[in-house]
């Protein structure tokens, strides 16, 4: 587990800023060809232990949500389920779960892009650090190979929050990626690397090549440097946002 956080609760104009961010989230998402009908969830904590987040409602498509559109639920509320606009059960497992047993995770961002899945259907869906990008994740990724369907109980759940660990980033075996952060353009950032990451891997693999596997001092070293960088997601996620601004504003509503 990621264990205690020192986060304070998110309040007042924190809050809503953060209602517009994960809102961006979810149109960038479809910007980029991430979303999937109306299904896949993204979500964010506003209490320090995580237990309280917004999250989107169910089946309402990613292109369409606003900032009033996210739920603010309770991991710990049994009665969540039986209210209008109730996320489906596997947002609630897997969502609900992580953030409740993950209270240093602030941000959870969960969909199936397609290289990513792809990555996550191989029978070893390790990501081969083969360049700056695919060896950011190196010795930060967590892999779970326990896909059992539908996420719908609380044992899945828990087994992927067991599975991320103290990790940023998880691989869902034939399922998906989900990326954690501290704030929505982090998350966003890594979501945006792990799938030009995957994308790059997987069409290493296609070439039928043997791949240039750099060794762990480099793979390491690499991804340590890249902490210097760590500004690049909030002059990007700024940028993208701007983009939506001059497009269609309306996520921040």
């Amino acid at each position: 587990m990621n264990g205690q956080t020192s986060h304070a609760d998110v309040t007042g104009d924190d809050l809503a800023q953060l209602r517009i961010d994960l809102a961006a989230a979810f149109r960038l998402c479809v910007e980029f060809g991430w979303s999937e009908s109306v299904g896949n969830h993204l979500s964010a904590a506003v209490s320090a232990d995580g237990k309280r987040f917004l999250m989107n409602p169910k089946w309402k498509h990613f292109g369409s949500i606003r900032a009033s559109d996210l739920l603010l639920l309770d991991a710990d509320d049994r009665t969540v389920m039986s209210r209008p606009n109730a996320p489906d059960p596997s947002a609630w497992t897997v969502h609900g779960t992580i953030h409740r047993e993950c209270p240093a995770v602030r941000v959870l961002l969960h969909c199936h892009p397609p290289y990513a899945t792809a990555l996550s259907t191989l029978k070893d869906p390790s990501m081969k650090p083969i360049d700056n990008n695919t060896a950011r994740f190196f010795g930060r990724l967590g892999i779970d190979l326990g896909f059992g369907g539908i996420a719908d109980d609380a044992e899945e759940g828990e087994r992927l929050a067991r599975s991320l660990g103290s990790n940023k980033t998880l691989l869902m075996g034939n399922h998906g990626v989900t990326c954690t952060g501290d704030t929505v353009a982090e998350a966003f950032e890594d979501l945006y690397f792990f799938e030009k990451a995957a994308k790059t891997l997987m069409l290493a693999y296609s070439s039928g090549q043997a791949l240039n596997i750099l060794s762990d001092e480099i793979a390491r070293k690499t991804a340590e440097g890249w902490h210097a960088y760590k500004g690049m997601a909030f002059a990007h996620f700024d940028y993208l946002k701007s983009t939506l601004d001059r497009s269609n504003a309306s996520y921040k509503e």
